[in-house]
């Protein structure tokens, strides 16, 4: 499926969000419960996506951190996209200045046509939120749920 061919709301309405959750995200909403992440979730004109390189970084943290917390993400992962392919990195600009571990969360981002990449990882992506890359905005979720005015 092509950028193009994602779903959109009629054109009196806002289009469909399509959403990436980085690892820490996920991490966060699995360890916490009472998380304002998992109003990510219920949020209306909102595709969350991420990938199972992203995935698999979450679901070993918790298992280190909290085990409980794996199957609380299997639930959460059962209202989204997930994409088993590795974007090549050549859809990001080549003077991009971001980790290497970071860079296929951003590049599958873009290859999967996201309007967003939410992270709070601000060592890495700090530089970059508010931007767009190659027409990916990245944000915290916290701001991503300001904009969208949402409620804790």
């Amino acid at each position: 499926m092509t950028p193009a061919q994602f779903p959109t709301s009629s054109p009196s309405e806002r289009p469909v969000d399509r959403v990436f959750l980085d690892a820490n995200v996920l991490f966060s909403a699995a360890y916490a419960p009472d998380s304002r992440l998992r109003s990510l979730w219920s949020l209306a004109g909102v595709e969350l996506v991420t990938s199972e390189f992203a995935l698999e970084e979450a679901r070993r943290n918790l298992v280190l951190h909290q085990s409980v917390g794996v199957a609380v993400l299997d639930e959460l992962l059962a209202g989204m996209t997930i994409t088993s392919a590795l974007a090549a990195e050549g859809c990001l600009p080549p003077d991009l200045a971001l980790a290497e571990k970071d860079r296929p969360i951003l590049a599958a981002a873009v290859a999967l046509g996201c309007t967003h990449l939410l992270t709070g990882d601000t060592r890495h992506f700090g530089a970059l939120y508010g931007r767009r890359v190659q027409g990916v905005r990245i944000l915290t979720p916290a701001a991503y749920l300001h904009d969208r005015g949402a409620r804790p």
